[in-house]
């Protein structure tokens, strides 16, 4: 396994809508273990691959307390159960040190492929269904800094390329 580099924000790649997997196979596979391992170096919950600069619809996610529970979604679409939505603060590791409250929808229906590409459908609440929703977005080249007022978004774009030129600086 290896660990990737995580693009941040406002790097363009972020905004990349990613394709389809035509066909789960080893190189899927060791996408998919990758992206764990990045995930957990980095002390993330979730993980898409756009963010990896890798433009498949894969995602990576472990919610648990204990990093005992990952879920590998491929080719995902989510279903919302119901019009309630709750905000929540969201952070991004392509956004490192930043949280903004980001409303999305209580309840989901998840379907997507696991990483043998055997397809599987979960029922989702809480800040599992957060989650979904939240790297679904990275699927679709959005960002939660995109729900955010233009004086917000571009404050945070402003210190990220401060952040950027201080690390390149060092």
């Amino acid at each position: 396994m290896a660990k990737l580099a995580i693009l941040e924000f406002p790097d363009e790649r972020l905004r990349t809508k990613a394709q389809a997997v035509q066909s789960v196979d080893d190189e899927v596979r060791q996408l998919v273990d990758d992206m764990l391992e990045t995930m957990y170096d980095a002390r993330g919950i979730g993980l898409a691959a756009t963010q990896v600069d890798v433009h498949r619809r894969v995602v990576v996610m472990d919610v648990s307390d204990d990093q005992s529970q990952p879920l590998v979604m491929i080719n995902p679409q989510y279903t919302p159960l119901g019009d309630t939505q709750e905000p929540l603060s969201e952070g991004c590791l392509s956004i490192p040190e930043y949280y903004a409250e980001v409303p999305r929808y209580l309840n989901v229906e998840l379907n997507a492929l696991d990483r043998n590409g055997e397809p599987y459908t979960l029922e989702a609440d809480g800040l599992l269904a957060h989650c979904i929703q939240h790297e679904y977005d990275h699927l679709e080249g959005v960002l939660f800094v995109d729900y955010l007022s233009p004086l917000k978004r571009d404050r945070i774009r402003k210190k990220m390329e401060k952040r950027h030129k201080q690390m390149q600086d060092a």
